[in-house]
Formats: structure tokens, C-alpha cells, sequence
């Protein structure tokens, strides 16, 4: 599990990823993460226009320290253009990745068209894509899910291929569809079909619980990383 990935010009130092988690994955989290070798830790999703309004409770929330290591920072919103500039400001605080959230399956926030409900807007997720990549000097990736209310295999890897066309560097896929939540089992199955439909990384996520679970998904599904959420 320790084979390096490559993410634009970061390089991973393993193949284990931390997941962003609301209300956990602040500082002393990730750099507990990093201590017991995720390759890349990821701070919590943030509100794009609560960043570009200057909302101080926000920004405390990005910030880094050079224990962490690589740092990706999680942005939903629905606009492309304040995308952009909340990837430009995650940047100037230290962001050595720009991720995308297009999974999360909470009311308050799909009810905005954000996070998975993206997933129903394909052109939009790629103007955002788009606008992010032209904006900042790192790389971009994204987080989707397997589906909006089932598996719709086709429209998944046309989904991720739309992404990578706009410049996403990589992609992590959460084997549960946006009605699913967090319940049910991960279809893993999703995840090696988006591995076969792009040529940059993927990152497997979904019901890895212990190491043997991190081994059989990447190789069961041949994904590049795996992330780790709730079952850290």
C-alpha cells in the first residue's frame, strides 16, 4: 500500500488518504492522520461563499501546519465563478490541493444544488471544474458518488470523464449513491468502473474499515489510493 501516487505535482507518500470529515478532520486530526501514514490528509468541506464573504469561523477552519504534510482543502458550493475564488484564497492558505465536493448527501446542503446534487447537473460540474483549474496553480480533484438515487453505471464514468475533460487531476469515488447516504454497503464495483473510464488517479472510498478492506479494494477495483473516513 505504499506505492507512491502522483496528483498533478503532488506525490503521495502512501496510498492511504485521510477523508474529509465534517467536525473531525481539523488540524490535530490530520496531523495525527499523517503521523500514522496517510499519503494526503484532507481538511473538512468548506461553504465556497462563506469563504469569499470573509467569514472568519471559516477560514480558522483551513488552517495548516507543516506537520500535515500535503494538505488538500474541500470546497462546495454551485457556482463556478465563486469557486474560483475560493480555490484562489485556499491557495494563499497553503492548499497544496483543491478538492471538489460532489458527494455530500445532506438536505441543507443538496437543497443548494451542491455537493451530490451536482451529480444531476453535469455541465455545471465541469464549468466548475473548469473555473477552478484556470484560477489557482494546483491541482483539482473532485469527490462524487456512485449516483443520485441508484447506479447508473454509464452515467457515472460519462460523469467522471466529463470532470477529468475539464481538468480535475483525480478523482475519489464514495461507493454509495446520494439516497443511500451512509447507509447500506459500498459498491465497489463503481469504483473500478470509473478506474477503467479515466486516465488520471482514483481514489476508492466506502466501507474500508481495516487494513485487509484497503487491500481487497484497490485489488478488487484497481483503484490508485484509498480513503479512509469514518472507518478511521
Amino acid at each position: 500500500m505504499n506505492v507512491p501516487v502522483r496528483i498533478g505535482d503532488v506525490t503521495l507518500t502512501s496510498r492511504v488518504v485521510q477523508a474529509p470529515l465534517s467536525g473531525y478532520s481539523h488540524l490535530p486530526y490530520r496531523v495525527l492522520s499523517r503521523e500514522r501514514g496517510a499519503g494526503l490528509v484532507c481538511a473538512e468541506m468548506v461553504s465556497s461563499r462563506a469563504l469569499v464573504r470573509g467569514n472568519e469561523k471559516t477560514r480558522a477552519q483551513l488552517g495548516t501546519d507543516p506537520a500535515e504534510g500535503a494538505v488538500s482543502m474541500q470546497l462546495f458550493g454551485n457556482d463556478p465563478g465563486e469557486m474560483a475564488e475560493a480555490a484562489r484564497i485556499t491557495a494563499e492558505l497553503g492548499a497544496h490541493v483543491v478538492d471538489v465536493n460532489m458527494g455530500c448527501p445532506v438536505k441543507k446542503i443538496v437543497k443548494t444544488e451542491a455537493g451530490s446534487a451536482l451529480l444531476r447537473f453535469p455541465d455545471r460540474a465541469a464549468r466548475i471544474v473548469s473555473a477552478m483549474v484556470r484560477a489557482v496553480d494546483r491541482p483539482v480533484t473532485v469527490k462524487i458518488r456512485s449516483g443520485w438515487d441508484n447506479v447508473d453505471v454509464d452515467a457515472v464514468t460519462g460523469f467522471a470523464r466529463k470532470l477529468e475533460d475539464a481538468g480535475a487531476l483525480a478523482i475519489a469515488i464514495h461507493g454509495r449513491t446520494r439516497a443511500q447516504a451512509f447507509n447500506g454497503q459500498a459498491d465497489w464495483g463503481v469504483i473500478g468502473a470509473v478506474k477503467k473510464a479515466v486516465g488520471v488517479p482514483v481514489i476508492g472510498n466506502g466501507d474500508v474499515n481495516t487494513p485487509a478492506d484497503a487491500r481487497r479494494i484497490v485489488e478488487e477495483t484497481g483503484c490508485d489510493a484509498v480513503m479512509v473516513g469514518r472507518g478511521a
